[in-house]
C-alpha cells in the first residue's frame, strides 16, 4: 500500500513541514524517549535521550526498512469517547499523551461527561502504527472540547484522512466532529467504540442516526482491544486507497 508522496505535517504557530514518504533504515522518530520491545511484545521505556551513556546497546524502535509510505490520520470524536485509548492501544511507540485533570473551570465550558471521566486531552494524542510492513499511520488525536477548535483545525492540516469515533449512548455529541471533517473536506470512516453499557443498534439505524453517505464505511469496535481497533485504522485505509483510486 503507498499513501502519497509526502505528508505535510502542521504546527500550531500556523508553519507546515512536509514529511518524506521514504522511511530512512537506522532512522528512528524523534521522540522524547526510547523505547525498546520485550519478550511479551510490549514497548517499554527506558530513559531520556540525554542519557547517551545508557542507550549504547537499547534496541530502538525504528520504522521498518519495507516501509514505502507514510500518512497523517486524525482520530477525532467528542470528549470521552476513547480517542487517546485507542491510540494508545494500536501505537507500536510510547504514545504521546497530554491529558490533563479535569477542572471547575473547564466544566463550565465542556460538555458535561460521565463522572468516571476525570482526564482530558487539551493538545492532542500521537502514535505510530505500521500496517502490512508498508505504510506507516502517524495518528494524531484532536482535543474533544469546542473550545480547542482553532488548534483541531491546525491538526488537520495534511492528514489523508480520520477515523470517527462515535459513542452510541450520546450520538449527538458526534455531529460536530463529522460535521468539520466534511466542511475541511477530509475523507472519513466511523468506528463505533463499543463500551460495556452500549445498547446495540443495526447498521441502518446507526448511519441515518448519522447522516452518513452510502460510502462511508462503518465499523464496531473496541478501542481497548489491539486488533479491533487495527481493523478499525485498517477499514480507513481501505477507503482512502478507493477514494484515491476513483478521483485519478
Amino acid at each position: 500500500m503507498r499513501a502519497s508522496s509526502e505528508v505535510s505535517m502542521a504546527g500550531t504557530d500556523g508553519t507546515t513541514t512536509n514529511m518524506d514518504h521514504t522511511a530512512r533504515p537506522g532512522h528512528p522518530d524523534r521522540t522524547t524517549r526510547m523505547d525498546h520491545t520485550n519478550e511479551t511484545g510490549k514497548t517499554d521505556e527506558t530513559g531520556d535521550t540525554d542519557d547517551m551513556d545508557d542507550m549504547d546497546d537499547t534496541p530502538v524502535m525504528y520504522v521498518q526498512s519495507s516501509v514505502a509510505g507514510a500518512a497523517k490520520i486524525l482520530v477525532v470524536g467528542p470528549m470521552g469517547v476513547g480517542k487517546t485509548t485507542l491510540i494508545g492501544t494500536v501505537s507500536e511507540i510510547k504514545p504521546l499523551s497530554t491529558e490533563a485533570t479535569m477542572s471547575q473551570a473547564g466544566a463550565r465550558l465542556d460538555t458535561k461527561v460521565r463522572p468516571s471521566k476525570t482526564t482530558t486531552t487539551v493538545a492532542l494524542d500521537f502514535g505510530r502504527i505500521t500496517l502490512g510492513g508498508e505504510l506507516v499511520l502517524y495518528l494524531f488525536g484532536t482535543p474533544g472540547q469546542q473550545r480547542f477548535l482553532p488548534a483541531w483545525k491546525d491538526l488537520a492540516r495534511g492528514a489523508l484522512g480520520a477515523l470517527a469515533l462515535v459513542d452510541t449512548r450520546d450520538l449527538e455529541a458526534s455531529f460536530d466532529a463529522i460535521g468539520h471533517l466534511e466542511d475541511l473536506d477530509v475523507p472519513f470512516s466511523v468506528a463505533v467504540n463499543a463500551f460495556p453499557d452500549s445498547k446495540p443498534h443495526s447498521e441502518d439505524d446507526l448511519r441515518s442516526a448519522l447522516d452518513l453517505l452510502p460510502h462511508t464505511p462503518l465499523v464496531i469496535c473496541d478501542a481497548r482491544e489491539h486488533q479491533s481497533s487495527v481493523k478499525a485504522l485498517i477499514s480507513l485505509v481501505s477507503h482512502l486507497i478507493e477514494t484515491l483510486t476513483e478521483a485519478s
